[in-house]
């Protein structure tokens, strides 16, 4: 009987240490920054408060749209990081992150990730389709974007591609995704740049 007892507290002691020595999940967020670089003069321009910027349609890969990290690991094989998951889908997060980019980049602006009460001639419609989301941990964070943005009124849409390489600096995955960051934020940049041609004279 004592060494039935003792085999079972041996066993739960296991069960118990195997449960608390278990890896724990993390939680990753973009987070809103300038771009290093900005198209123009490097100040951001005003606009009057009675102009819109909101978020249209965006898309991202299949292959992307999931909790874990997706990691390349080379041209034609990935592995995914089962303790390494962004905090909320990659296509809210892209969504929010060009806004918040562009909220820095136009101070004085309603920007917005969803439509607002604005009327469509005072409103700048943002479209994004991320063609490419890549993570190399310790080398580097890669995107490609096709971006588009619809001005006011009749103004003609004016869209274009951003294609963006960030190194990491560091290993880890605080240093990729602080990476991919810095490449939104360089995509960012570029579609402030064309919402800013559409409302040069």
């Amino acid at each position: 009987m004592r060494t039935l007892l003792t085999t079972t507290m041996v066993l739960t002691a296991a069960l118990l240490n195997g449960c608390a020595s278990s890896p724990q999940a993390n939680f990753y967020t973009l987070s809103a920054e300038r771009a290093q670089e900005q198209t123009g003069t490097g100040t951001p321009t005003p606009i009057p408060t009675t102009w819109a910027i909101v978020m249209g349609a965006v898309t991202v890969p299949e292959i992307d749209d999931r909790p874990q990290f997706v990691i390349r690991v080379d041209p034609n094989r990935i592995t995914l990081d089962e303790f390494s998951r962004w905090a909320e889908p990659l296509k809210s997060q892209i969504r929010r992150i060009i806004a918040a980019d562009l909220a820095l980049q136009f101070p004085g602006a309603l920007v917005s990730g969803y439509p607002q009460n604005v009327g469509s001639a005072l409103t700048y419609l943002v479209s994004i389709d991320v063609q490419s989301f890549e993570s190399v941990p310790g080398q580097a964070a890669s995107v490609s974007v096709l971006w588009s943005v619809r001005p006011p009124k009749e103004g003609a849409p004016v869209s274009g591609r951003a294609v963006v390489s960030e190194p990491t600096g560091a290993q880890g995955n605080d240093a990729l995704v602080a990476a991919h960051s810095r490449a939104m934020a360089a995509v960012s940049a570029a579609i402030a740049a064309a919402i800013r041609s559409t409302r040069q004279p």
